[in-house]
């Protein structure tokens, strides 16, 4: 799925636009984290757990973004944008945009929707997951098996 904050992608043509998407989250908060985040008030500085949560709520809210985009015939969103509220100890996150068509009409183009196509993604880009868990285990240790 390409995805863009743009209103367009240079190199392809828009052909079909199949309307506004979004994916969204809430989430909240654990008392740990929220005593943690308390005492590092105190003090100031980035709360690590409120970072980790809110990258991880992102995550979720692209992927159910990009399934709407897929389930409604879309290879790309064009103009995406987050947006992110708070209800009391709950924080949402939206993630929104426009679910297109769109077919390479430059070599360059072309050469980059090969490799999407070949490799499932864009290079650079990390899988958007559903469901995922602030308590969810990110780095492996050798010789361990995966979670």
């Amino acid at each position: 799925m390409l995805i863009t904050t743009a209103f367009d992608f240079p190199g392809y043509e828009i052909l079909a636009v199949q309307g506004e998407i979004f994916g969204i989250t809430v989430r909240a908060r654990n008392i740990g984290a929220g005593c943690l985040a308390g005492l590092r008030s105190l003090v100031g500085g980035e709360i690590p757990q409120f970072t980790k949560l809110l990258a991880q709520s992102r995550n979720e809210a692209m992927a159910r973004m990009v399934e709407e985009a897929r389930q409604r015939g879309s290879n790309a969103i064009v103009s995406m944008r987050f947006d992110s509220g708070a209800i009391g100890q709950w924080s949402e996150i939206c993630a929104y945009g426009t679910g297109v068509w769109v077919r390479p009409v430059t070599e360059v183009a072309t050469a980059q929707y090969d490799a999407l196509v070949a490799a499932g993604q864009l290079p650079h880009q990390d899988t958007y997951q559903v469901r995922v868990s602030e308590w969810a285990r990110t780095e492996t240790i050798p010789g361990e098996p995966g979670r």
